[in-house]
């Protein structure tokens, strides 16, 4: 019975640990990036962030969701060569919509969670590109095709 208990605390004091983190990194780093921003650093911990882009050449930037959610539409942006996105969930989830048209490279370190993108490739090797790096803990990232909304 005690083995049980002082493994029942232990993991009460790593989730409480962890959950006080995330409240720190709340307040030490907002979110940044717009619908017109060419690259963003979107941060949702404990909300969420929802991003609707129409950037004329997107970047990229950065993504995190920590015991939150972080929904990107990305139909509405002109993608820029070398596009890259650094997606890390952490108990939360990152939705991202992209245009039929673009082709989606993704590269993941995934721990009881995962990421999952929708439909193929297009076949046209000039296609644009965005690459996913992501870093997923108990959470998930999703990348679905759809076309604009007119």
């Amino acid at each position: 019975m005690r083995v049980i208990r002082s493994i029942g605390l232990l993991g009460l004091g790593f989730a409480g640990g962890f959950m006080a983190a995330a409240a720190a990194v709340k307040r030490a780093v907002p979110s940044r990036g717009d619908a017109e921003s060419d690259e963003v650093a979107l941060v949702a911990v404990f909300d969420g962030v929802d991003l609707k882009s129409r950037a004329a050449a997107f970047h990229g930037g950065s993504m995190l969701a920590w015991y939150g959610g972080v929904d990107a539409d990305l139909r509405g942006a002109r993608l820029a060569p070398g596009a890259r996105l650094l997606v890390t969930a952490l108990f939360g989830g990152v939705g991202i919509r992209v245009p039929p048209g673009w082709r989606v490279e993704s590269n993941v370190r995934a721990i009881a969670g995962g990421v999952g993108v929708s439909g193929d490739d297009p076949e046209d090797p000039d296609a644009p590109l965005l690459v996913l790096d992501s870093y997923v803990l108990c959470g998930g990232v999703g990348v679905s095709r759809k076309p604009p909304e007119a």
